[in-house]
C-alpha cells in the first residue's frame, strides 16, 4: 500500500512538474516571440548612465557652435574643433576596447571615462578663446574614448542575439531621452538668464550636476557578469599587448562591413553644422536648444523601435533604409529656405538615428565572438572618429570657401546614398539580409 501511494505521488509530482515546465516554456516562447527576453538590470543601468550624461552634454552642445562664433571662430575652426574632438581621442577607443577584452572588471574603465567627461565639460564656461574650447573638448572626448567600447561590450555580453538590437536600442533611447531633457533645460536656462556670452557661460556650468548623477549610477549599479573571469581566461590566452593583434584576428565579414560603413562615415560630419544652418535660416538662438530637444525626442521615441526592427527583419535592411533617409535629410538642408522646414528635417533626422544606432552596434556584436568584441568596437570607433574628423574639416572648409552650405551638404547626401547602395549590393551578393550572429 505504501509503495502504491508513493508511486501515485511520484506520478502526480511528475505531472505537475511537466505542466509547470510546459507552461513555463510556452510563456518563455511567447515572450521571446513577441518582445524578446527582458533586458538585464545592468543594461538598464547603462541606459540611465547615458541618460544623465547626455542630459548634461546637451545643455552644452546646441549652444556650443554659437558660443564659438561669439569667440570669433570660423566654420572651418568649428569643424576642426568638433572633428578633432572625435578624431584624436578615437585611437583611445581601440586601446580601451582591447583592454576591455583582457581585464576582469570593465567597470573601472567605464567609470573613468564618464568621470573625465563630467569633470572637464563644465570648464568650457571658462573659455575666452576657441583654442581653450578645443583643448577642453579633447579632454572631454578622451573620456568618451575610454568608456564607449567597454560599455558596448558589456551590453553585448548581457544580451543575446534575439534581443541585442533591443538592448542597444534601449541604451541609445535613454541617451536621447537625456539629450531631449538637456535641450529643454537649456532652453529654460536661456529664457531665464538670456543669450549673451556671459549667460551662455552660466548655462554651460549647469552641466556638472547631471554628470555627477551618471557617475553615481555606475558606482552602485554597473558590474561585469559573474562568470566573466573564466571567460577572460579562456578567450584571451596569450594576452595581446598590442591591440592591433586582436584586430588582425577579426573575421572577414567585419572588415567588409567596416569598409562600407566608412563611406557613410565620410558623409557624417558634425551635427554642429546643421545647427549653424538652422541659425542661418533665421532660427533664433534661444530656439536652437528646443530644436535639439525635439531631435532627441524623436531619437528616443524611435531607438527601441529601430533596434527591435533590426531584430525582426535584419540589421542590414534597416541600415540601408536609415542611410538613404540621411541622404534625403542632408539634401533637404542644402536647399530649404524656410525656418519652418527645419523642424520637419530634424524630425526625419531623428528617425534616421532611431533606425541605425542600435542596428549599427548590434551588427558588429552579432558577427564577433564575446572575447573579441571590445577590440571590434574599439577599432571601428577609432576609424569612425578619424573619418568624422575628415568629414567635419571638409564640410567647414567647403562652407567657408563657397560661402554657402549647399555644396558640403549635397556631398554628404551623395556619399550616404553610395554607402546605402554598397550595403544593399553586399547583402544581396551574400544571399543573406544580415550576417549570422556569433554565439
Amino acid at each position: 500500500m505504501r509503495i502504491f501511494l508513493r508511486s501515485r505521488c511520484q506520478r502526480r509530482t511528475r505531472q505537475v512538474s511537466e505542466i509547470s515546465l510546459s507552461v513555463g516554456l510556452s510563456r518563455e516562447m511567447r515572450n521571446n516571440t513577441v518582445s524578446g527576453k527582458p533586458l538585464h538590470p545592468v543594461i538598464k543601468a547603462t541606459g540611465f548612465v547615458s541618460f544623465f550624461t547626455d542630459l548634461g552634454s546637451e545643455i552644452v552642445y546646441p549652444i556650443l557652435p554659437i558660443f564659438l562664433t561669439q569667440l570669433g571662430a570660423s566654420r572651418t575652426m568649428i569643424g576642426a574643433i568638433e572633428g578633432m574632438a572625435e578624431g584624436l581621442p578615437a585611437l583611445i577607443k581601440l586601446v580601451a576596447g582591447s583592454l576591455a577584452d583582457r581585464v576582469r572588471n570593465r567597470k573601472w574603465l567605464i567609470l573613468t571615462g564618464y568621470a573625465l567627461s563630467t569633470l572637464f565639460k563644465p570648464m568650457i564656461a571658462l573659455a575666452h578663446s576657441a583654442g581653450f574650447v578645443f583643448l577642453i573638448r579633447l579632454l572631454d572626448r578622451v573620456g568618451k574614448g575610454i568608456r564607449t567600447a567597454p560599455r558596448d561590450a558589456l551590453i553585448a555580453d548581457y544580451s543575446e542575439p534575439s534581443n541585442r538590437g533591443h538592448a542597444f536600442g534601449f541604451q541609445r533611447g535613454m541617451d536621447h531621452a537625456g539629450a531631449m531633457l538637456g535641450g529643454i533645460l537649456g532652453f529654460g536656462l536661456l529664457l531665464w538668464l538670456g543669450s549673451d556670452s556671459a549667460s551662455l557661460r552660466q548655462v554651460i556650468g549647469w552641466s556638472f550636476i547631471p554628470g555627477i548623477l551618471s557617475v553615481m549610477v555606475i558606482i552602485f549599479f554597473i558590474h561585469d557578469k559573474p562568470d566573466r573571469v573564466m571567460d577572460v581566461k579562456e578567450a584571451v590566452a596569450p594576452v595581446k599587448r598590442n591591440p592591433f593583434e586582436g584586430v588582425s584576428r577579426l573575421p572577414r565579414n567585419y572588415f567588409i562591413y567596416v569598409g562600407v560603413a566608412s563611406v557613410f562615415a565620410l558623409a557624417n560630419s558634425s551635427d554642429a553644422f546643421l545647427l549653424l544652418r538652422a541659425q542661418s535660416l533665421g532660427v533664433q538662438i534661444m530656439i536652437i536648444p528646443l530644436i535639439w530637444a525635439f531631435l532627441h525626442l524623436v531619437k528616443s521615441a524611435t531607438s527601441i523601435w529601430g533596434g527591435k526592427l533590426s531584430d525582426r527583419i535584419g540589421r542590414l535592411p534597416v541600415l540601408v533604409l536609415g542611410w538613404s533617409l540621411y541622404a534625403a535629410v542632408y539634401a533637404g538642408f542644402a536647399f530649404i529656405h524656410s525656418p519652418g522646414a527645419v523642424w520637419a528635417l530634424f524630425l526625419a533626422y531623428g528617425l534616421f538615428y532611431g533606425l541605425t544606432e542600435g542596428a549599427s552596434k548590434a551588427v558588429i556584436a552579432d558577427m564577433i565572438p564575446a572575447g573579441q568584441r571590445g577590440v571590434a568596437f574599439g577599432f571601428w570607433g577609432m576609424l569612425e572618429g578619424g573619418l568624422l574628423l575628415a568629414a567635419s574639416l571638409l564640410t567647414g572648409w567647403l562652407w567657408d570657401r563657397t560661402g554657402s552650405p549647399t555644396l558640403p551638404l549635397v556631398l554628404s547626401g551623395i556619399l550616404s546614398l553610395l554607402a546605402a547602395l554598397f550595403l544593399l549590393i553586399w547583402s544581396l551578393r551574400t544571399g543573406a539580409l544580415q550576417p549570422k550572429p556569433a554565439h
